[in-house]
């Protein structure tokens, strides 16, 4: 008599959604396959949810599989058992993860919203306390996730509109040009968003609606007084526990006044309160908030070596991770709010540099991949063109205390000359796209494929002498 296959069901999602979100959903499908398992995944990608389970599917489900560093509605999992991981866990050890949903020995999950029995509470607390630091993570990467559809068009808007001269949106310059005043002023105001939409987006994640309101006002005023994306961040996190305790407090109110306490009280209470509590704290935040732009933007004149070296090193560590992002929003942060486009075209290079790094290894040393990765190594070469770091995952997923640290100082050769040539990139995203309205676009050129080759040669010499060892041990 033959047992049930078993189902699993998975969500992936990363903060951009470009390519770990759909590599996590691959990798997951063909480790379940390889298992004898069914799997059904549900992907929050940039277009948003796509392939949404059902909740037949959840309720038929023997285990479900959260691999994402976005928040995701967790209320319909309650009841079922689930395995927590980052979407780089999806990505690159999604054979372990089937494995335990296999084993079917993960704690059932139960959602925060619903009571605890007090027999369980001790464990329940031990768990929320364990994933304290996740869910802050998760928290920002949601705020990183949302803000950056509104970076990059404002970014690119502008960036256009100085096609026709760096004051075309001044009308009283000699190269004002009305449609590039109307793509600067879209441009500005898509910006402008940025941090609201950044805050909102932190407080949701932790108390959903009730916490969105509260957090975009306190994103506005972050804006308003100068205090920044620190002041967002800060903001986000006041506004989100604010208005979860308030939640907790009133959850006990009748469901007839559940209008009231949504439509009215809640949204008053938390604007009132987030708001009083930046307008107080905003002068502080804002002093340290310029302090900090001050210090990064100084250290690209003061010593581009060391801040080629932290940025490349950063954006190559874990390709489109937590900290290549955190290289990533410093950019367009001091981009946003100081008109920095130097230290964005070095964070730019040191993403573009590792998918070359690959492309040319793959072409250089071709006999010594195998036919899939040559493949995916031409593919690289697109990847990088359009600032797509991802494209290196599978290879440094293979052999990451090797291949990483090859990544890192190719990254890093790149972003210092960048830094060297004062390279001067005004759009947050479009990599070569945006070729044209790069300052000493040819240098950059020259800084990209500088660092993209010495990694190539660097890493075909390792696989061409792991290639003989191999031949020799047979």
């Amino acid at each position: 008599m033959s047992t049930r296959e078993k189902f699993f069901v998975a969500v992936t999602g990363c903060p951009t959604g470009i390519a770990h979100t759909f590599m996590a959903e691959a990798a997951l499908k063909k480790a379940a396959e390889k298992a004898g398992a069914e799997i059904r995944v549900e992907t929050n990608g940039a277009v948003g949810i796509e392939n949404a389970l059902t909740a037949e599917e959840i309720a038929r489900a023997d285990m479900v599989i959260l691999a994402s560093d976005k928040a995701v509605e967790m209320a319909r999992f309650d009841g079922k058992p689930l395995i927590r991981a980052s979407v780089g866990h999806g990505v690159k050890k999604a054979t372990e993860l089937v494995a335990r949903a296999m084993a079917g020995e993960e704690d059932v999950y139960r959602h925060e919203q619903i009571a605890t029995p007090d027999h369980e509470k001790p464990a329940a607390e031990k768990a929320e306390r364990q994933g304290a630091g996740r869910s802050v993570y998760i928290s920002l990467m949601n705020g990183v996730s949302n803000m950056l559809p509104f970076v990059v068009a404002g970014g690119v808007l502008i960036a256009i509109s100085f096609f026709w001269g760096i004051y075309s949106f001044d009308p009283t310059s000699v190269q004002y040009n009305p449609i590039a005043a109307s793509l600067f002023k879209l441009g500005k105001l898509s910006f402008s968003l940025m941090v609201p939409v950044f805050t909102a987006f932190i407080a949701y994640s932790i108390s959903n609606r009730p916490g969105f309101v509260a957090g975009f006002v306190g994103g506005l005023l972050a804006t308003d007084i100068g205090a920044g994306f620190l002041g967002g961040i800060i903001a986000g996190f006041f506004a989100g526990y604010f208005m979860k305790w308030m939640l907790h407090i009133t959850r006990s109110f009748p469901r007839s006044l559940e209008g009231f306490k949504s439509i009215f009280l809640m949204p008053l209470i938390g604007v009132l309160v987030v708001g009083t509590f930046m307008l107080s704290a905003g002068s502080t935040i804002a002093a340290l908030n310029k302090g900090m732009m001050v210090w990064l933007a100084g250290l690209e004149h003061a010593n581009p070596l060391l801040l080629g070296i932290v940025i490349g090193c950063m954006s190559a560590f874990d390709l489109g991770g937590p900290v290549n992002k955190a290289a990533y929003v410093t950019g367009t942060m001091l981009l946003a709010e100081q008109g920095n486009a130097l230290f964005m075209a070095g964070v730019m290079t040191a993403s573009m540099v590792p998918p070359l790094v690959i492309a040319f290894a793959t072409v250089m040393f071709r006999k010594y991949f195998e036919k899939e990765e040559q493949a995916a190594g031409l593919v690289n070469f697109i990847l990088s063109a359009t600032f797509i770091a991802e494209g290196a995952i599978p290879f440094a997923a293979k052999d990451p205390l090797r291949v990483i640290p090859i990544l890192m100082l190719s990254a890093s050769i790149g972003a210092t000359l960048t830094f060297f040539f004062k390279v001067a990139v005004p759009a947050p995203h479009g990599g070569l796209i945006i070729l044209p309205l790069v300052t000493h676009g040819l240098l950059w050129v020259m800084a990209i494929l500088s660092g993209g080759l010495t990694g190539g040669i660097i890493y075909g010499l390792y696989r061409k002498a792991k290639f003989n060892k191999s031949a020799l041990t047979v």
